[in-house]
């Protein structure tokens, strides 16, 4: 009976890895892919020249959009939610690229920014596959600074504060940072069993972060 039992517990055990596992590679692989098809969607809005204007509304589509493709995660209209999501917002780059491709040294700014994001994410994630630890104690801590952070970008619309605006970026670019490890090491641990959601977070966290990363590199390099 003992044998049995540790049998099973055994085949659970191993169930609950394959599991995880599948849910990590479905969504490093959708990511990749809303990732590519957001870069598409960007650089036709750079193209067609859209004002700021039309980056806002983009924005606003995009969030509205992100509350479909939760609710539609448990099915398969899912993965077209997630991918008008993802095309969306990275259309509402556009206007902002062209903004710093446009200044002094900016083309490498942007490609300092990219490579940064890249190093970030893939050494972090990196991290949290070869340790295996479980980070969701950073939870609670990264949702305040997270609203903080809000709070405080929302606050300096009106201030307009060019070293408040920076201290902002500095505190994104970490919490996203910690964002990364955090919600990483939910799929490896079987917190977050839905790939399409999975994908969603860890997409946010790369796009928050490429562009607080470049507002950062442009300040420090004296053109912002």
């Amino acid at each position: 009976m003992q044998d049995k039992s540790l049998y099973n517990m055994n085949t659970a055990g191993m169930e609950s890895v394959i599991a995880t596992n599948k849910v990590l590679r479905n969504t490093y692989m959708l990511l990749g892919m809303t990732l590519a098809f957001s870069a598409a969607t960007a650089g036709v809005s750079m193209a067609m020249g859209l004002p700021q204007g039309a980056a806002l509304l983009l924005m606003l589509v995009g969030f509205g959009l992100l509350f479909v493709v939760n609710k539609m995660a448990d099915s398969s209209k899912g993965l077209w939610a997630i991918f008008a999501f993802t095309g969306v917002m990275g259309a509402s780059l556009g206007p902002m690229l062209n903004f710093y491709l446009s200044m002094p040294g900016g083309p490498a700014l942007v490609m300092q920014a990219l490579g940064g994001t890249a190093l970030v994410f893939f050494g972090l994630s990196a991290y949290a596959l070869t340790t295996r630890k479980d980070f969701s104690f950073m939870g609670g801590f990264l949702m305040v600074g997270l609203l903080v952070a809000v709070v405080a970008s929302i606050a300096n619309i009106f201030m307009g504060i060019p070293a408040v605006s920076l201290a902002i970026s500095a505190a994104v670019v970490m919490i996203m940072s910690g964002l990364i490890l955090f919600d990483t090491s939910r799929i490896i641990n079987g917190g977050e069993t839905n790939y399409i959601r999975a994908t969603v977070a860890l997409y946010l966290n790369i796009y928050n972060l490429f562009i607080h990363m470049l507002h950062l590199l442009t300040a420090l390099g004296g053109d912002d």
